[in-house]
């Protein structure tokens, strides 16, 4: 049977048809994919609705989905005792009602789209709805708000909900709030005095400070403790710090903890190449037994500068929670407070820009030494230099509620493959020179590469070469090329 993914819908062939002055496709499924998608659970991404439903739920459903992270709704499915059954609408123009209702919610085209299906011998049309996640607040037509949880369509109504909505789509962060503390420890600071000699070296730091909007009504906002005060985390706490864990495993547990987790504090930038060199120091430190041996792993430092500095310029600081990077013997996790902003996803996060940090990301850029030189390029930065070392991109996580990136220390292409490859444009090659190209860091496990290779005559030894310097080359074919 034909199978079907969250978010996915049927694919089959495409019609056109004009429904209430919007022209929405009719595609034509087979009977075994409409079974395959009537028999998928609803939850936080899926909703069935029958084609009697009032337009004002239907409007409930998308606002909510608009709001959380997106999802697909079906109009025209009904819930039975056994299951849900197909049950559409006789003609597409019969949804006119339910579809003016979702204009009022979302222009079509901005955050929802929609297509009838229809499938031989089934009755009726299924109207679906694909609602993405919305950079803006999405209201139904009365002005109430939702949000999807799990398969609820909840309210969003107290103030304290708007506002953590408001945040989540980067309408207004938690950076720019004013903070309970002296001005002078942000004016008064080793912090911000090395900042001004260097970045605007005729201002002082109140006036400074005010232009930029860091002061209001004579108190520093939450930007200005972050980058200024040299110890954030006193008024801050489990908010703006960052620890590190090495594991002598592949799996995080107490027991396989080395040594006591490292805290990273004080002012941001400090934070983030204190942070750096840190990890890069327990990962050189580190070597991991296997069948063959010790043997250590190396990140290219580049991946890990940049997706710790996106950590710390992009994680929710209103999240009572620090930063953690683990180290493991086979990859590095950074785990980092909040969801992703607004209308950012895990498909869309290389390619679209928002910063729920705008302060942030501005004045950091203007420190000497910048650890955001690209802005807003970061992880594309990240994924290039570990693509350099023919190494698997990260892995990007939306959890419950924090950002996971993994960073595996696995090539793209097999030991066997990369030695042959580099012979292709290489007159030879020696164990040594393997073990650095493949990552293998056993130079036994590197022989026994080399022995599966000449046993599939793909290489040979190379004439000439003994001892420290044997090696290997192409195997030669009958009329002498390789």
């Amino acid at each position: 049977m034909w199978g079907l993914r969250d978010g996915d819908a049927p694919q089959g062939f495409h019609e056109t048809h004009p429904s209430g002055g919007n022209l929405f496709e009719t595609v034509a499924i087979s009977v075994e994919q409409a079974a395959t998608l009537l028999a998928r659970q609803e939850g936080h991404f899926l909703d069935f609705k029958d084609k009697r439903i009032a337009p004002a739920k239907v409007a409930r459903a998308v606002s909510a989905f608009s709001n959380a992270d997106g999802g697909d709704l079906y109009i025209g499915v009904n819930e039975l005792s056994t299951g849900f059954s197909w049950d559409g609408f006789a003609d597409p123009e019969d949804a006119n009602q339910l579809i003016h209702t979702l204009e009022d919610v979302s222009p079509f085209g901005t955050d929802i789209d929609a297509e009838f299906l229809y499938a031989e011998g089934l009755p009726g049309y299924v109207l679906h709805i694909n609602a993405r996640k919305s950079r803006v607040i999405r209201k139904t037509p009365d002005g109430k708000v939702y949000k999807r949880l799990s398969a609820q369509n909840a309210p969003v109504t107290s103030v304290d909900a708007l506002t953590a909505l408001r945040r989540q789509k980067g309408l207004e962060s938690f950076e720019s709030e004013t903070l309970p503390i002296d001005i002078d420890v942000v004016t008064n600071s080793e912090a911000i005095l090395e900042y001004l000699l260097s970045a605007v070296p005729v201002t002082e730091p109140e006036t400074y400070l005010r232009k930029q909007h860091l002061l209001i009504s004579g108190k520093p906002v939450v930007a200005a403790g972050l980058l200024f005060a040299d110890e954030p985390q006193a008024f801050l706490p489990k908010r703006c710090g960052i620890k590190i864990y090495r594991y002598s495993s592949e799996e995080q547990s107490r027991d396989r903890l080395v040594g006591d987790p490292v805290t990273i504090e004080g002012p941001l930038y400090k934070q983030i190449y204190d942070a750096v060199d840190r990890t890069v120091e327990l990962v050189a430190a580190a070597a991991f037994l296997d069948e063959d041996g010790l043997r250590s792993v190396k990140y290219p430092h580049e991946a890990l500068h940049e997706i710790i500095t996106n950590a710390v310029l992009h994680r929710d600081y209103s999240v009572t929670d620090d930063i953690h990077i683990r180290i493991f013997e086979n990859r590095i996790e950074i785990q980092s407070p909040g969801r992703l902003p607004g209308h950012i996803t895990i498909k869309n996060i290389l390619d679209e820009r928002l910063s729920r940090n705008p302060y942030l990301v501005r004045h950091l850029n203007r420190f000497p030494n910048p650890p955001n030189k690209d802005v807003g390029e970061g992880l594309n930065t990240a994924f290039e230099s570990m693509k350099k070392l023919n190494l698997h991109p990260p892995i990007i996580e939306e959890k419950d509620n924090s950002v996971l990136v993994i960073v595996r220390h696995e090539s793209l292409a097999s030991p066997a493959q990369l030695v042959v490859e580099y012979l292709k444009v290489n007159d030879s090659i020696k164990n040594e020179q393997a073990r650095k190209l493949t990552g293998v860091g056993s130079e036994s496990k590197v022989k026994k590469i080399f022995e599966s290779l000449i046993q599939a005559d793909e290489i040979e030894h190379k004439p000439g070469t003994a001892g420290r310097g044997y090696a290997y080359q192409l195997k030669k074919k009958g009329d002498g090329s390789v």
